[in-house]
């Protein structure tokens, strides 16, 4: 089975890959062979985070449609918010990439972060990973706008866009949130609302301590994603970042960050939160309950 699917993934078959993907997911017997067979690809990685409501997924949709029109392949990796009691997803905003599922050139996948406190997909690096291996042109991540635990997306993506609103609040409070240190760009989006020339100033000025870590200064793009304003200005800015060659140094950083999020994934592969539900519930009974002596039992 695995071969098969193999055979057909390198040849573009998205059905195929989807199928893989879901057998990913579920961790059917054979899947880390199939892993560890995958070839070396440098298909790059565009990670797009920022807060809830800041439109990732419309800027997302442009960023597809202006991609497609240069004849790109594109795959999309849209993780969604899921409940912490049955990890169902909600995936209503995949509505916003409603044109794009039936075209032979773009792959759209929805995954439920399951629990997940990073706003990734447990799977991320593998389905990450199994896309590149299926001949797209550019892999597009889109997380979940958590807040400062979403700083695992710069352990995944080549080149990471923040989106943000003028209404972000107070720039001081926003700059402490651990997912603006993680950006390669900052887009502005909704930048048609009033103070958005203001909130890129003051953003530009926040930023400025940053630059002397960064050999160039992270740019600031201002996109009204609604109207497709800005976004090819956004990929612009993309494209030149990953034409720039990134140092070994970095390079090592993001695989060392990688293998570390595998061998955790591994490590607590026999922790099931269900079972740990009905023995509290158990302890709970007895009274007395310690959360600490519980969690002590798992070391």
């Amino acid at each position: 089975m695995w071969t098969t699917l193999q055979e057909e993934l390198q040849k573009g078959n998205t059905k195929s890959l989807a199928r893989i993907i879901s057998l990913i997911e579920n961790e059917v017997a054979g899947y880390e062979i199939f892993l560890q067979s995958l070839p070396a690809a440098t298909t790059p990685v565009i990670g797009i985070t920022g807060p809830p409501g800041a439109g990732k997924s419309t800027l997302t949709d442009s960023l597809i449609g202006l991609l497609v029109n240069k004849g790109k392949k594109v795959a999309v990796l849209c993780v969604d918010p899921s409940s912490p009691f049955n990890l169902g997803a909600l995936l209503g905003d995949r509505i916003r990439m409603s044109n794009w599922y039936n075209h032979p050139d773009v792959f759209i996948r929805s995954l439920a972060t399951r629990g997940s406190l990073g706003g990734l997909h447990p799977k991320i690096l593998e389905i990450t990973d199994t896309c590149k291996a299926a001949g797209f042109d550019y892999v597009l991540v889109e997380t979940v706008g958590v807040g400062q635990s979403e700083i695992e997306i710069a352990g995944l993506a080549d080149v990471t866009v923040v989106v943000l609103v003028p209404e972000a609040g107070d720039e001081v409070q926003t700059m402490k949130a651990g997912l603006m240190e993680i950006a390669d760009i900052f887009a502005v989006n909704k930048a048609d609302r009033p103070e958005a020339d203001l909130f890129v100033r003051n953003l530009r000025l926040m930023l400025a301590p940053a630059f002397a870590t960064h050999s160039n200064e992270l740019p600031v793009v201002k996109t009204i994603a609604t109207q497709q304003n800005g976004a090819a200005e956004l990929l612009e800015k993309i494209e030149e970042l990953l034409q720039q060659q990134h140092t070994n140094e970095r390079r090592s950083w993001l695989l060392a960050e990688k293998a570390y999020y595998l061998i955790q994934q591994q490590r607590m592969k026999d922790v099931q939160k269900n079972s740990m539900k009905l023995q509290i519930e158990e302890e709970l009974k007895k009274g007395d309950f310690n959360l600490y002596r519980f969690v002590q039992r798992f070391n």
